[in-house]
């Protein structure tokens, strides 16, 4: 996390710094962009970079934790729904503004990966787990699978499906998908994940497939 001094400063110019290294790092990657590069970029003196971070992954997380904040903004709380029409209304509404939001964010889009895999998952997973809980109480999701591993896997087709999307969307490649727009075929194949319970695989008894 950055130092007490980066904290101090006004906040266009906590932005600004940020601003510049979140964009080099989403055009150079994450191990590629150059910590020199970014300071002498952000118009910060090694001696003043040091009193702000202490060095570049420091700076890399401060940035990548910016990313995953955005994302969680742009999904929303996640609260008990009312019922199974209202836990799809607002599901699809939360999948479709990440969506916007990656689309209209493409530094975010390249940096979400990292985000997500270097926050230890905690923040971007607590999101699912109370998805997940929540679909379960309203019994439209199986319970025959682990609770963790149900999280991580429906976590996994909303990020796959909204880059999916994304591409999509800049491309003007949505017209004519045969199985309708993104937040259907997104419903469609998470209920398909979430739906009754698996049969026993080969050589086991029904109540043994958990």
């Amino acid at each position: 996390m950055p130092l007490p001094r980066f904290d101090r400063l006004p906040a266009e110019r906590r932005e600004h710094i940020l601003g510049v290294a979140r964009r080099h790092f989403a055009e150079h990657g994450t191990e590629g962009a150059s910590y020199n590069k970014i300071i002498e970029a952000a118009e910060v003196s090694k001696t003043a970079a040091y009193h702000y971070f202490d060095g570049r992954e420091d700076l890399l997380t401060a940035v990548l934790d910016g990313v995953l904040d955005r994302l969680l903004d742009a999904l929303g709380p996640w609260d008990p729904a009312r019922d199974e029409e209202d836990f799809g209304a607002r599901f699809t509404a939360g999948s479709a503004a990440l969506a916007a939001h990656l689309r209209d964010h493409p530094e975010d889009l390249a940096l979400a990966d990292a985000a997500i895999g270097r926050s230890d998952g905690s923040p971007w997973l607590d999101w699912f787990g109370a998805l997940v809980t929540d679909g379960r109480r309203l019994g439209m999701i199986r319970t025959d699978v682990d609770h963790a591993l149900m999280v991580s896997a429906t976590a996994a087709v909303v990020r796959a499906a909204d880059a999916w999307a994304v591409a999509l969307m800049t491309s003007g490649s949505l017209e004519g998908l045969p199985e309708g727009d993104p937040p259907d075929q997104l419903w469609s194949l998470l209920r398909g994940l979430w739906g009754a319970a698996a049969t026993a695989a080969p050589g086991q008894e029904p109540n043994d497939a958990h």
